[in-house]
C-alpha cells in the first residue's frame, strides 16, 4: 500500500483513546523513565512467540509495576498496517454501498 494512504490512517488515529485499542494492533510500548531513559515492551515480538492476550497483558502489567515509581509516560507505537488492512475494506464496502444508494 502506497506511503500516503498510511499516513492518512495515522493521522486518524491519532485522536482515538490508546487504552481501547486491541493488543493486535499494537506494535509496542515505549516506557519513558526518569533520566531520560525509556524501556520498550514489543508487543508484535510477544505475539510471534505465540503469547495470548492474557499473557501480553500479564507481561504488560508486570514490567509497568516494576518500573512505577520511574515512568514518567507510556507510548503506544500502533501497528497501522495492520489495523489499516482491517478498517479498509469494511470502509470501502460502505463507501461502495453509499454511493449505490445515490
Amino acid at each position: 500500500m502506497p506511503l500516503d494512504f498510511f499516513n492518512q490512517w495515522e493521522h486518524i488515529l491519532e485522536d482515538i483513546e490508546k487504552s481501547k485499542i486491541p493488543i493486535q494492533f499494537v506494535k509496542k510500548l515505549v516506557v519513558k523513565l526518569e533520566g531520560k531513559k525509556q524501556h520498550t515492551i514489543n508487543i508484535q515480538t510477544l505475539l510471534k512467540q505465540g503469547l495470548d492476550h492474557d499473557q501480553i497483558e500479564d507481561v504488560i502489567s508486570r514490567k509497568l509495576y516494576e518500573l512505577e515509581d520511574k515512568i514518567i509516560n507510556i507510548e503506544f507505537i500502533l501497528n497501522v498496517t495492520s489495523i489499516a488492512e482491517i478498517v479498509q475494506p469494511e470502509t470501502d464496502k460502505l463507501l461502495n454501498s453509499l454511493c449505490k444508494q445515490s
